[in-house]
């Protein structure tokens, strides 16, 4: 698997009240320009200096607005006078074409007569009575309506979830959908994909299908209308899906299962109906849905703690829209989850989800081609070995060894180093199985010994049983929530038998064991090897029917119908021959883990000596105090 090289485009987003604004001082400049409106603003008169330019003849036209006010134009020569040096020039200091004063006017006959009598005498040449309208006052008025449609807008477009898609409410119940598009988005293809083969090869068939249909349908075969990816987290599944947008060369419609949730009844339904619309409009086309549990749960499973009737509305039209296009519409839909137990069996069917791909977790050859992807565009040290890498990770999801590659990265720059080696990998894997080192923590030298003898029990036991995972360091530092650890590189397996389980509850003991053979008494610091045991004998006994009273027998249940029931599958006599054999088969495993250590005191108060001196042992410690590991297999370089 790639790493999503999927970085956040830095786009500058326009907001529509920035549009707005921009238009409206564009048409306040445009106005202001070319005086289609004039800014200065005329000086006021009175009427007897009014009267005496009349006079000298230096008023050019004389305007009344609605028989009230009157706006006086000064000639030429009337503008070269020092008494009118102030309306000269506008605030451009441009020539001002008027008007230049204004006054309010008395009776306007009088008035009138008065400027008659000036154009006979040829004081002045025109004067006009128009209305004139105040836009001052037309838009104060309009103003209360403005603001009003303006927060009905903002409060619709918040309802509808910020406006994307439309922004209104009206289209509240029109998919969220995202068209995946090959010209802008980052595009990932196949190549970028390391390991899945199985499932690379099916998806790619799907693509097949929507380039070249008639390579099938001329044989009478038809388009799958689905395909579901099945598998744990951070194994692919969306990836696969991005490198599908990627390849087709068809609409690719991409959407998570909470896109069809919301607070109004009956969106979800409309979501779906207005998604499988866009589709077959653009059709051949591809419909991703990730997380598909998240509206494809089985219904009716879910009654005791309350029906969700919305969601299984929104299933019911999302089934009948997969099964009620034609099979020649050619749009396909793909979809992803890691719970496939708990989805709809109709919803799975035949005719529905065509095929199910399952993802599963890479293996050792597939784990080193997705650290060939990761390890890419890092600065690394000549000659890395990646087979060693992914030896040292096993059940590791690609999202893992992307991560793992990137811890590495950090704490190669955290120590100054020029390139990433080997030891950063190394780090960087106990940084994420362990967490992080507390060096600082403070511990007593008793506490110290105590946590360095239980480290050294597993280390022993598990380096005396031929089953027991082969042994890569032990240390004493605090990481994390424990206060030590002993890594191990598990064997691989497809199937465990017995000896094998029995072998690795032995190890696992073998700490608490050391604590009583050293010390005569135990402590709190075996908790999470109880739990793992504990688990590991009850899968035995009530899941993998290991066990000779209870037989050939499972109670699990890998519909997940179980998980809905109060009722046990089986009698309170049965349950307590469950509870008396796990329990047996964990004592005996502590018994064995004692006699083992009892056989080799010696030995282990030996490491755990060195333990506490070095705080961390390998391998070729163990070898020196133990001798070589006669059953132990050829499982390649270890940590040194």
């Amino acid at each position: 698997m790639a790493k999503d090289n999927n970085p956040n485009s830095n786009k500058f987003k326009v907001s529509p009240w920035l549009i707005y604004t921009a238009i409206l001082l564009i048409f306040l400049f445009i106005s202001f320009v070319t005086g289609g409106s004039n800014f200065q603003e005329p000086s006021q008169l009175t009427s007897s200096k009014f009267n005496s330019y009349l006079e000298k003849g230096q008023i050019e036209k004389v305007i009344v607005y609605n028989k009230t006010e009157a706006e006086v134009f000064l000639n030429a020569e009337a503008l070269k006078d020092p008494a009118h040096k102030k309306v000269a020039k506008d605030v451009l200091d441009r020539p001002n074409k008027g008007p230049h004063y204004s006054f309010d006017i008395g009776n306007d006959q009088i008035f009138q007569t008065k400027l008659e009598k000036a154009v006979a005498e040829g004081k002045l040449k025109d004067f006009n009575f128009l209305p004139k309208s105040n836009w001052t006052d037309i838009f104060v008025s309009l103003l209360p309506i403005i603001i009003i449609i303006g927060v009905w807008i903002f409060i619709m477009r918040k309802m509808s979830g910020g406006g994307a898609g439309g922004g209104q409410i009206f289209n509240i119940g029109k998919s969220k959908a995202k068209l995946f598009d090959e010209k802008t988005d980052i595009k990932t293809t196949f190549k970028d994909v390391a390991g899945l083969e199985g499932a690379k090869e099916e998806i790619q068939e799907i693509v097949e299908f929507l380039k070249n249909p008639e390579k099938y349908t001329n044989l009478g075969g038809k388009i799958p209308k689905g395909a579901l990816l099945v598998g744990p987290p951070g194994t692919g599944k969306t990836l696969l899906a991005k490198a599908v947008a990627g390849e087709a060369q068809v609409p690719f419609f991409s959407l998570s299962g909470s896109d069809f949730v919301e607070m109004f009844v009956g969106v979800g339904a409309s979501r779906v109906r207005d998604l499988f619309k866009q589709a077959k409009e653009k059709s051949p086309a591809i419909i991703f849905i990730d997380e598909i549990d998240a509206v494809g749960r089985a219904r009716g499973k879910s009654n005791m703690s309350g029906g969700n009737d919305e969601r299984e509305n929104t299933l019911n039209q999302l089934l009948t829209e997969m099964d009620g296009f034609g099979t020649n519409s050619n749009v396909i839909v793909l979809a992803a989850t890691n719970r496939a137990d708990v989805l709809d069996k109709a919803l799975m069917r035949a005719g529905r989800f065509d095929r199910q791909i399952f993802v599963d977790l890479p293996d050792i050859r597939e784990r080193a081609e997705i650290f060939q992807v990761h390890l890419a565009p890092l600065k690394k040290v000549e000659g890395l070995d990646t087979d060693f890498l992914a030896k040292q990770t096993p059940g590791f999801s690609g999202a893992d060894i992307a991560n793992v590659c990137n811890e590495a990265a950090l704490i190669a720059a955290r120590y100054n180093k020029e390139a990433v080696d080997k030891q950063d990998f190394l780090d960087a894997v106990d940084r994420i199985v362990g967490g992080l080192e507390k060096k600082n923590k403070i511990v007593t030298p008793e506490e110290k010994r105590a946590i360095a003898i239980h480290e050294a029990g597993h280390a022993t036991v598990s380096w005396m049983l031929e089953h027991a995972a082969p042994l890569i360091k032990v240390t004493i530092v605090p990481r994390g929530q424990s206060l030590g650890a002993a890594w191990y590189l598990p064997e691989e397996r497809l199937i465990v038998r017995t000896d094998q389980m029995l072998d690795e509850m032995c190890a696992t003991m073998g700490g608490r064991a050391a604590e009583k053979v050293t010390f005569d008494r135990i402590s709190t610091g075996a908790l999470s090897d109880l739990e793992k045991v504990t688990k590991q004998a009850r899968a035995m006994v009530t899941v993998y029917g290991l066990n000779e009273k209870i037989g050939n027998v499972t109670y699990y249940d890998s519909t997940g119908q179980s998980e809905y029931s109060f009722a046990k599958p089986y009698s309170e006599d049965t349950a307590k021959i469950i509870d008396k054999e796990i329990s047996d088969l964990i004592e005996s495993q502590y018994q064995r883990a004692i006699t083992i250590l009892e056989e080799n005191k010696d030995k282990l108060d030996q490491l755990a000596s060195i333990l506490i001196e070095k705080e961390v042992i390998f391998k070729d410690d163990l070898e020196a105090i133990f001798g070589k590991r006669t059953f132990d297999k050829n499982l390649g370089e270890v940590v040194s």
